[in-house]
């Protein structure tokens, strides 16, 4: 005669409410977070020992972020090509060659996108380039 054990069964562990309650925190979690973009663009700008001049309202201004991405008037460039940042400097000033520019670079920044900044100027028939800097602390 054979006698059944039931220590063969084993408990068993409902998952189901676990699930659930994981579910509903992701849900709230994902509700009730906020993503802040930051619109500001932080640049780090290199020291001169030269005195600020004062900059007119009609002034091209180039930033270069230091990560090498390219914002002509605070609007961002698709890509750091050089035809990208033709493009966006033909639909800014269209025939306007003497408006003066401002490049103002990250103290940071790969050097090769300042001179591809400077040499695109130079190709359009820019005239009046400057690059801007902060003043030079005198403790050293």
């Amino acid at each position: 005669m054979k006698i059944s054990s039931q220590q063969n069964e084993g408990s068993k562990l409902n998952l189901t409410p676990l699930i659930d309650v994981v579910f509903l925190l992701l849900i709230f979690f994902m509700v009730s977070t906020t993503f802040e973009k930051q619109a500001k663009l932080k640049i780090e700008l290199p020291e001169a020992s030269a005195k600020p001049t004062t900059t007119e309202a009609q002034d091209l201004v180039i930033s270069i972020s230091q990560k090498g991405v390219f914002f002509v008037n605070n609007n961002e460039l698709v890509n750091a090509q050089r035809q990208s940042l033709q493009n966006a400097l033909q639909n800014t000033v269209a025939d306007a060659r003497d408006m003066p520019v401002i490049i103002r670079a990250d103290a940071n920044v790969a050097h090769k996108h300042v001179v591809m900044a400077m040499d695109v100027l130079g190709a359009m028939g820019f005239a009046k380039v400057s690059m801007a800097t902060t003043q030079a602390s005198d403790a050293q």
